[in-house]
């Protein structure tokens, strides 16, 4: 089966990978452990947003160094970018829900609508037998059923560790999977990358 891979980067990193030692990931290896030998991946898409560097003047460079990696590592990959919002809201404390405080709140903007878009655009082109998203984000069920119901492609839900599976998207899934530490673990890019001079940050 021709395969399309779409990831939601903001989504995943947040599930799996922000608190890992696995940052410098290989998602070609991932996928080809977790897809059966039918599944021929022609399209890796990544969807994710520049970074901001307000509190952490390294990580945009630490980004830029992986998306080069990935980009240099795996011919497959098609980086698609959404862009951060941040904008002040009132919140209530934790301790104490009847008081409300100023903070500042940052969102990435246009991921999902972008995962979605591309994911149907690309199945009604007739460019998959089989579509697989690695997101838990609801606001991609209308996509995925048109994928399903109305263009009748296979589709598969792929789920980090321990995050609770979206109800509403599985439905829709032909077959699901979750991605466990281990595997993880045992698909991490090269370092560096071979015949480049484009290494795993240090603080990664």
């Amino acid at each position: 089966m021709r395969t399309y891979i779409y990831i939601d980067g903001f989504n995943f990193y947040y599930l799996a990978l922000k608190y890992s030692n696995f940052k410098w990931l290989d998602f070609m290896s991932m996928f080809e452990k977790l897809l059966t030998s039918k599944n021929d991946i022609i399209k890796i898409k990544y969807f994710t947003a520049n970074v901001s560097g307000k509190y952490d003047q390294n990580k945009p460079r630490r980004q830029n160094t992986y998306l080069r990696a990935l980009k240099s590592h795996i011919p497959e990959i098609e980086i698609i970018k959404g862009h951060f919002q941040t904008h002040k809201i009132m919140m209530p404390l934790a301790n104490n829900p009847t008081k409300r405080v100023k903070v500042l709140k940052t969102e990435e903007k246009c991921t999902d609508v972008n995962l979605a878009v591309h994911l149907v655009n690309d199945g009604q082109k007739g460019l998959y037998d089989c579509a697989v998203i690695l997101s838990n984000d609801g606001d991609l069920l209308e996509a995925m059923k048109i994928v399903h119901d109305e263009l009748k492609l296979c589709i598969g839900l792929i789920t980090p560790g321990k995050a609770k599976i979206s109800k509403s998207l599985i439905k829709y899934a032909t077959f699901k999977k979750r991605i466990r530490e281990n595997i993880l673990k045992l698909s991490q890019l090269p370092n560096p990358i071979p015949d480049t001079k484009i290494y795993k940050p240090k603080s990664w």
